[in-house]
């Protein structure tokens, strides 16, 4: 089977109706638009949520929540990451970013307890 080789299956395509074409046609006068009303004017439109004039969901649903803008927001980092340093070495944000342990913008660091430490590290950090 080639791309070239390929044909429409009988009676899966049809022509488009030509509207406004005569009575005969089936879709003649009106074009398929009923009498009068806002659909049957040119340019209608109506919104996507209109419902007729009743109260659209949106409107019926309480609001609720706030985005906070004071708020901070750590890159967590488990003690199994720490484990990566050597015995005796000090830990900040900037050694754990150079080992790719905290990578994105953060107001801070926060050392997270999955995992065990088996090494002496001084860890500095924002938040435990």
């Amino acid at each position: 089977m080639d791309l070239h080789s390929l044909t429409n299956t009988p009676g899966a395509r049809h022509r488009r109706k030509r509207l406004g074409r005569g009575m005969a046609s089936g879709k003649g006068k009106t074009s398929g638009k009923g009498h009068k009303g806002q659909m049957a004017r040119k340019g209608h439109k109506h919104k996507l949520a209109f419902e007729g004039g009743q109260m659209p969901l949106i409107r019926r649903l309480p609001k609720r929540g706030f985005k906070n803008p004071a708020r901070v927001e750590y890159i967590g980092v488990n003690l199994t990451g720490l484990d990566r340093f050597e015995d005796g070495a000090t830990v900040d944000p900037v050694a754990l970013r150079k080992a790719g342990l905290a990578n994105g913008a953060s107001d801070g660091i926060k050392i997270l307890g999955r995992g065990e430490i088996t090494k002496k590290l001084t860890v500095k950090a924002n938040a435990f």
